[in-house]
């Protein structure tokens, strides 16, 4: 799966993508959300769905954060397209959220609305046996399998919650780009720490049968501790694999992290420095400074 697939905040959640947008967004309604049409997927759709499911699971024992693994579990969705009703009343029995379908990419303000009011959007189209590993659009798998399962989480769930209200200030303040970032450093490419190790959570790693090893074993990409104005000042890939990730400890350094009031932390950063994915700074908590022989162009096995 390509890197950059499934974020619908910010610059992708826009409609800026390369090709026209494939999801039907003829029926859609005034917050961009559509019925997920379960019965009309194919035996072709859910047989595609258990190929992917099955290939990423087992990755996961590996190179997955045990939370997100133990979530996944919960959903019970290997034997084909999950029902979005039937995960939502789960959803919100564990942590009040519930998942709304939609055709695809949708604006920044829908998005952070959603999330604001603890619902996920999930596109409800699979891609093509053609494309098992390489998409340009989030699908029903990247968004569901990558994202719905830490929703099970409390504090994640809350997490989330709280970037979506944090998203609609941003808007206000024309600061989208470095929120932006926040995401996609955190909720779609973010590591952890587990008893010494370094696991994989983010969605845009867990659903990519090649991203999920080389984020964990690749010798290429930085590996970072997690600091939020340095992730917020930090560009990123929508191209390739990462160059560098962020490591969190625990999910509630996440939660803490947007608790704060980002009003001073918006006027710093309307200023320099801003800094290049595969910077490493004296300042930072290096877990592992990466060759960057990925983009060099000698790539190893891992990659």
């Amino acid at each position: 799966m390509t890197t950059g697939d499934g974020f619908k905040a910010a610059t992708a959640s826009s409609g800026k993508t390369a090709k026209e947008l494939r999801g039907d967004y003829s029926s859609m309604a005034a917050d961009f959300t559509i019925d997920q049409g379960w019965d009309r997927y194919t035996d072709t759709d859910h047989a595609l769905w258990r190929t992917l499911y099955d290939r990423q699971s087992k990755l996961l024992p590996r190179y997955a954060a045990r939370t997100f693994m133990d979530c996944l579990s919960r959903l019970d969705a290997g034997d084909g397209v999950p029902d979005f009703r039937r995960a939502s009343d789960m959803l919100e029995k564990a942590t009040g959220w519930r998942i709304v379908a939609v055709p695809g990419l949708i604006p920044e303000g829908a998005f952070f609305d959603h999330l604001a009011n603890r619902r996920f959007p999930v596109t409800n189209w699979i891609r093509k046996p053609e494309e098992m590993d390489y998409l340009e659009e989030p699908d029903v798998f990247h968004d569901f399998f990558g994202h719905v399962p830490l929703l099970l989480h409390p504090v994640f769930a809350d997490y989330m919650q709280a970037y979506g209200k944090g998203g609609q200030r941003a808007l206000g303040l024309g600061r989208i780009e470095n929120l932006a970032r926040l995401y996609w450093y955190t909720v779609e490419f973010g590591l952890i720490r587990e008893d010494g190790q370094t696991k994989v959570y983010g969605a845009g790693i867990l659903s990519s049968a090649g991203e999920t090893p080389y984020a964990i074993e690749s010798p290429s990409p930085n590996r970072i501790g997690f600091d939020l104005e340095r992730v917020m000042r930090t560009r990123y890939r929508i191209d390739d694999y990462q160059q560098t990730y962020f490591v969190i400890d625990d999910y509630d350094q996440l939660f803490t992290a947007t608790g704060v009031d980002f009003g001073p932390l918006y006027e710093r950063l309307a200023g320099p420095p801003e800094y290049a994915p595969a910077d490493v700074l004296p300042t930072d908590k290096v877990y592992t400074k990466g060759t960057q022989q990925r983009v060099l162009g000698t790539k190893t096995a891992a990659e």
